[in-house]
């Protein structure tokens, strides 16, 4: 089971603030303030019209919700990690008819973008779910969402990778074009040089081919890349590793292949798809009246 990360609230809030900022501008709801009694009450619901959905990002909605007026009644129906289906209610908001309508689309966006992601991952760890071979995210995230975007992930079931650049150490196919300046033994030269550096930290290589493979499995490693290798390459890497490194494929990785690369042998399989490329899912805010 993926390990779930705590939301960063602090950075969660500064994505709202801004969020309803640039929806906001200078003059504020124009059309809400301009229809609708300032003291109307009313009671709306968030209903999932997917489906199939997993529901993520429930607690950020409130945070905007509350953002926009802190005396709004927010009650879940349901909670993250959850798989919905069309027509169940997700949460019902209650109290300023104006607060509800000005924080519908701000809310709608967070939430649904991140049940997109959710639901994606959730998508991709389900087929392999008789695997050993563990889902991975990428850092292909939107930039200032990372930590939502994971959370999501690890939400609808798959794992999340290194967060950033600073929590391990990835010598990538760029990094030994640098390195290989000096001469050959560029991933042996890199590799020492990061553990000198970093003692602390795990360390992945990038491979392209066979003999990078066998290079980095040398090196003692923690992970290996196989990039964009054909099934039958990486059952060759799988040979040549021998168990020495964590294997993790990567590169044109896509939904038909997964249950074939699960059999392969390799630990990971990493794919930028389930956050780079998602479907926000379909959520509606349905309002009434109450007085």
């Amino acid at each position: 089971m993926s390990v779930i990360p705590e939301i960063d609230w602090q950075r969660v809030d500064v994505l709202i603030d801004l969020a309803v900022s640039e929806d906001l501008g200078d003059l504020g709801d124009t059309t809400t303030l301009a229809v609708v009694p300032e003291h109307a009450a009313a009671k709306a619901v968030l209903l999932c019209k997917e489906n199939e959905m997993v529901l993520a990002g429930l607690q950020v909605a409130e945070r905007v919700f509350k953002k926009i007026d802190p005396s709004l009644q927010f009650t879940p129906l349901k909670k993250d990690g959850d798989l919905c289906k069309k027509g169940e209610l997700l949460a019902e908001i209650s109290g300023s008819a104006r607060a509800i309508l000005t924080a519908e689309r701000t809310a709608l966006n967070f939430i649904q973008r991140l049940c997109g992601v959710a639901t994606m991952s959730h998508i991709y760890a389900r087929e392999l779910a008789d695997s050993s071979c563990v889902v991975l995210d990428t850092r292909k995230t939107t930039p200032g969402y990372r930590n939502l975007e994971k959370y999501a992930v690890a939400v609808g079931g798959s794992t999340n990778h290194r967060i950033g650049l600073y929590d391990r150490i990835m010598i990538k196919d760029n990094h030994r074009e640098m390195a290989a300046i000096e001469g050959d033994g560029a991933i042996r030269r890199a590799v020492e040089r990061a553990r000198k550096a970093y003692p602390g930290l795990e360390i992945e290589v990038e491979a392209d081919r066979l003999e990078e493979v066998s290079e980095a499995a040398e090196c003692g490693v923690e992970h290996i890349m196989l990039d964009n290798m054909s099934n039958e390459t990486m059952m060759k890497a799988v040979a040549i590793n021998a168990g020495r490194a964590k294997l993790e494929a990567s590169g044109g990785i896509t939904l038909p292949r997964l249950k074939e690369i699960g059999r392969i042998g390799v630990d990971f399989v990493s794919a930028g798809a389930l956050t780079h490329s998602v479907r926000s899912c379909d959520i509606s805010l349905d309002i009434e009246v109450t007085k």
